[in-house]
């Protein structure tokens, strides 16, 4: 049987480089329909799941495991202990670390943070963030800036980003990331663009960003997936990318 996302290369490893497939995708604290989210997900046959909005109350750590249980994955890091971001794993990762960082507290708002880990896929080593930028203009702009300085400080010459910036990519913010790493979406388009909402797509603040080492393969919203599920699972659309990671 084939997949909708057929048309993006799948995994694997040759010629020095693998191949490896990074979804990002806001998940709504696993709110909605469970059964659509996880549909969704295996659908995209991700090597590497960069979450936000992971549970983060009453028995988190057994709704993630039950979402990477049905998704056949593995919960890497984050969740609460993120303050929300989460990573989830193929079997293909081997974990060398991981690292859940909480940023400042602005009081008044929700407190944000990062997943971070480094992995091997394939013989290839890459760093992995999953983030969620804060609603608010000035604090979404110092966490941009965390976030370089947390890749820079990760001690690999590849990494990988992604997550929901609440912001649109004429953002400072957002300008900020792509101006120091590739935005995969720009770079190599690939399915469809706009990520919020299901129901209406009409605006992309949801991204992956990519070292300069890496290639960029294709990314976007996977199309020909189950409208129905992508409505019903959660209030944003994944994105999915194709990434060239030199191995050794």
């Amino acid at each position: 049987m084939t997949s909708p996302t057929d048309d993006l290369p799948a995994s694997a490893t040759r010629d020095g480089c693998a191949v490896i497939r990074v979804l990002s995708y806001n998940i709504r604290s696993m709110r909605d329909d469970n059964a659509a989210l996880a549909r969704v997900i295996r659908a995209c046959a991700p090597d590497l799941v960069l979450v936000q909005e992971a549970p983060r109350f009453f028995r988190w750590r057994k709704a993630a495991a039950r979402l990477a249980a049905a998704t056949d994955l593995v919960v890497l890091g984050g969740g609460a202990t993120a303050a929300g971001p989460m990573l989830l794993c193929s079997l293909r990762a081997a974990v060398e670390r991981t690292e859940d960082v909480l940023l400042p507290l602005t009081p008044g708002l929700h407190r944000r943070g990062f997943a971070t880990a480094v992995v091997r896929i394939g013989g290839a080593r890459i760093g992995v963030l999953s983030a969620h930028l804060s609603l608010q203009e000035a604090e979404r702009y110092e966490q941009a800036g965390a976030l370089l300085d947390r890749l820079a400080g990760m001690g690999v010459d590849h990494a990988v980003a992604g997550g929901d910036l609440n912001e649109r990519p004429d953002g400072r913010s957002f300008g900020r990331l792509a101006a120091e790493l590739q935005d995969c979406r720009q770079v190599a388009p690939w399915g469809g663009e706009f990520t919020s909402t299901p129901r209406d797509p009409h605006q992309r603040i949801d991204a992956i960003f990519a070292t300069r080492g890496v290639q960029v393969l294709g990314c976007g919203v996977p199309l020909g997936l189950d409208a129905a599920d992508l409505v019903a699972a959660t209030d944003h659309l994944p994105v999915l990318a194709a990434l060239r990671v030199p191995t050794g």
